[in-house]
């Protein structure tokens, strides 16, 4: 008994430590915010929408013990898309090269959208999640090698839409 005592001492102590270096980050701009557990690279970069055309996006990047916290945000503004459309176009182009082992639908206050569980050829796992919210597709990946899939869960479980809606 207190060998489990102990184990569990030991666990929540290393998830309290690994825990805090975890921070909320808020994009007012885009309505969004997430806990990256790095401070987050930003990139301006272009994004192909199910139509073919090219649409603005902007991506947030950090990286954590070889794992690889990703979301983009993609403005879909001028597209006329439905939203079946963009997301089933990010699923199809996020599961490339690589097999679905879940697809939910998913919900975060009164956005929805779906949850997946991406495994890669080379054995990584990604937790993803993708939304389309007033023109804008959303789409948070977390990346992780082996089968150590926590922090890729923490990551996609974070994002929070903090608009009004």
């Amino acid at each position: 008994m207190r060998l489990i005592a102990l184990v569990l001492a030991t666990f929540v102590a290393g998830g309290s430590a690994a825990a805090q270096s975890w921070t909320e980050y808020s994009y007012p701009d885009y309505a969004f915010a997430v806990s990256f557990p790095a401070a987050p690279k930003v990139e301006t970069t272009t994004y192909q929408s199910a139509d073919g055309r090219s649409a603005p996006a902007r991506v947030y990047t950090a990286t954590r013990d070889g794992g690889v916290f990703k979301m983009t945000i993609v403005d879909l503004t001028n597209a006329a898309l439905e939203e079946s459309a963009v997301i089933d176009h990010a699923v199809k182009t996020l599961s490339q090269g690589g097999v679905i082992k879940l697809d939910i639908p998913h919900r975060i206050s009164r956005v929805f959208g779906r949850q997946l569980s991406i495994q890669a050829a080379d054995g990584s796992h990604s937790s993803v999640a993708v939304f389309y919210h007033k023109q804008r597709l959303y789409q948070i990946e977390g990346n992780v090698a082996g089968n150590s899939t926590a922090d890729a869960i923490r990551f996609q479980q974070s994002l929070v839409f903090t608009d009004s809606d």
